[in-house]
């Protein structure tokens, strides 16, 4: 608009015709004037709307520049990050249309030095144009920056050197967060016309535009930062805590980290998949991440278990092992056979001792020793017990010992209750103990306000436990109610169990062995069939075994 004429006043012009013409002219002017500020508006409130939905913190980096340069027709962009020191400028974005340059973001890190805001005396770095800009704050719009006085920009004519290029127009804008602290600096290179190649400089107009786009793109930054650094919170404290729980047994170390991999591997595997029962199955990040934390939390109701039921390697065990007390009591039982049946003379002079006595004691002695070898064999979790086994047991328990002058059964009923244990270490009552772990998970989940995309970890976590007919635990759900996350975690929390080579009751199975006792839990109808065959085909156990086993237990390929 030729602002000399429209500040002519209406007066001046004594032809009606000439007025209305004027006013005619005046208000298409304006009135494209306005259209082409709201068209910018809008495409400013587009933009800002675009960059506050990109949750992918690389291609929102990727995403400011391009709409920048978009929107001022800059034919280079870069865009620089604030470290965390306040320090330096780190490259994040580095684009030029005519030299097809696109770094960063999306496209890998960039190994560029960074730019440091202090020189080696430790005045700040003023010769450094978008370090200028971090430190003062201020917008910096050159037309030539072969001619910008103030600045070195031999760096600038060093690349345009070695690539050909021309650098001219350039605006750098730092970027505040919504404290006012400048996160990071936007950088525009070489604004051109929108109908020639012809390099202009940046218009004012331009400049503002850019600024409340940096000004959008520092808040659409800084809250994607603060939601990625709160996720890498959550999920740091998670494993903090899975941590704990494996540290709280020895026995159990890595437990919980091991299968929280497997359950990853197996999910990625199914992604993979083309064809099949899992070709239409497809966890996207979000699904994920909520079946990663799943398994990372699906002992956490461990936390309240006692270590002695959790560690408990023998029958008699509780907080210590029983069976030292019981192979005192047999002691005693030798020594006052010995007492009883020969003279103390004779045992001190080790003479006149009669031979049947001696006979009879070692035999005696024989007997207890081979009784307490067998309670020593059946304290393990190893030995089933038999009906034969518990009729000598019951033998061994009614022989009567002297206890201060008072005549006791050999065993003590709970030890006895223990050793009659008939497969494993752990009574009924220790069983319901450890299988109230997963309850005490859900419990505990479920009073965590996960967000929306993580509503599901309380339920997946807690179902691992659960069989496909139903016999499982904590709700005793079957087939189609057990989803497939909890299957997974299932899949991978039995073979760690199985293969464990740290577990002090058990004896850790090589990987033929886990694949023929999953293979019988899958006729039984307790694992799930489609997820085990795919473990086999794709040997998923092989990878795992490599890493986690000892050679001795890789028995197959």
């Amino acid at each position: 608009m030729d602002e000399t004429k429209a500040i002519i006043p209406v007066s001046h012009y004594t032809d009606n015709d000439q007025i209305n013409q004027l006013l005619s002219r005046l208000v298409s002017e304006v009135k494209g004037f306005t259209e082409n500020q709201l068209d910018q508006i809008r495409r400013l409130n587009q933009i800002g709307t675009a960059l506050s939905a990109e949750r992918n913190l690389d291609r929102l980096l990727e995403m400011i520049v391009d709409q920048a340069r978009d929107f001022t027709n800059a034919d280079g962009g870069t865009l620089y990050i604030m470290s965390d020191d306040e320090t330096e400028l780190q490259f994040a974005i580095v684009q030029n249309t005519s030299l097809n340059i696109r770094m960063g973001g999306t496209g890998g890190k960039i190994t560029w030095p960074s730019v440091k805001l202090r020189n080696p005396d430790g005045s700040p770095n003023h010769a450094n144009v978008s370090a200028y800009s971090a430190i003062t704050g201020k917008v910096v719009n050159i037309a030539d920056v072969y001619h910008a006085e103030g600045f070195n920009f031999e760096g600038t004519r060093k690349f345009d050197a070695e690539t050909g290029y021309r650098s001219m127009s350039m605006l750098v804008v730092p970027m505040r967060n919504h404290e006012n602290d400048i996160i990071g600096i936007l950088q525009l290179l070489n604004a051109h016309t929108e109908m020639t190649d012809e390099v202009i400089s940046f218009s004012i107009e331009n400049q503002k535009m850019t600024e409340s786009l940096a000004s959008q793109a520092a808040i659409a930054l800084s809250n994607n930062r603060l939601i990625h650094d709160l996720e890498n919170l959550l999920e740091s404290f998670i494993r903090t805590i899975a941590t704990a729980i494996d540290e709280k047994s020895p026995y159990t170390g890595g437990h919980v980290r091991r299968v929280a991999e497997l359950t990853m591997t197996i999910a990625e595997k199914i992604n993979d998949t083309k064809e099949g029962t899992f070709a239409g199955i497809h966890f996207d990040e979000d699904k994920l991440k909520e079946l990663r934390i799943s398994a990372w939390l699906h002992d956490v109701g461990k936390i309240t278990t006692p270590e002695f039921i959790i560690d408990k390697a023998r029958k008699l065990e509780t907080i210590y092992d029983r069976l030292e007390a019981i192979k005192i009591r047999f002691e005693i039982l030798k020594r006052d056979y010995l007492l009883t049946t020969i003279k103390k003379s004779d045992v001190k002079k080790k003479r006149n001792c009669n031979e049947k006595e001696i006979d009879n004691y070692d035999k005696y002695v024989e007997q207890l020793e081979a009784d307490y070898r067998f309670i020593e064999e059946i304290n393990t979790g190893s030995t089933f017990m038999d009906e034969k086994m518990n009729l000598r047991l019951n033998n061994i328990a009614a022989t009567r010992w002297n206890s201060g002058g008072n005549f006791q059964n050999l065993l003590y009923d709970d030890e006895l209750y223990n050793l009659r244990i008939p497969q494993g270490t752990l009574t009924s009552e220790e069983k319901e103990i450890i299988k109230n772990h997963v309850t005490i998970t859900h419990k505990m989940l479920s009073q965590l306000p996960f967000p929306k995309k993580l509503k599901n970890v309380a339920h997946y976590a807690s179902a691992h436990h659960e069989k496909l007919d139903g016999t499982g635990y904590p709700l005793g759900i079957k087939d189609s109610e057990i989803p497939l996350q909890a299957r997974i975690i299932a899949l991978a929390d039995i073979f760690d169990a199985l293969t464990a080579k740290d577990r002090p009751y058990k004896k850790e199975k090589t990987l033929s062995e886990a694949i023929k006792i999953m293979d019988y839990m899958v006729k039984e109808n307790y694992i799930d069939a489609d997820l085990f065959e795919l473990f086999n085909k794709e040997r998923i156990y092989l990878d795992y075994a490599k890493r986690e086993l000892t050679s001795h237990q890789i028995d197959m390929t």
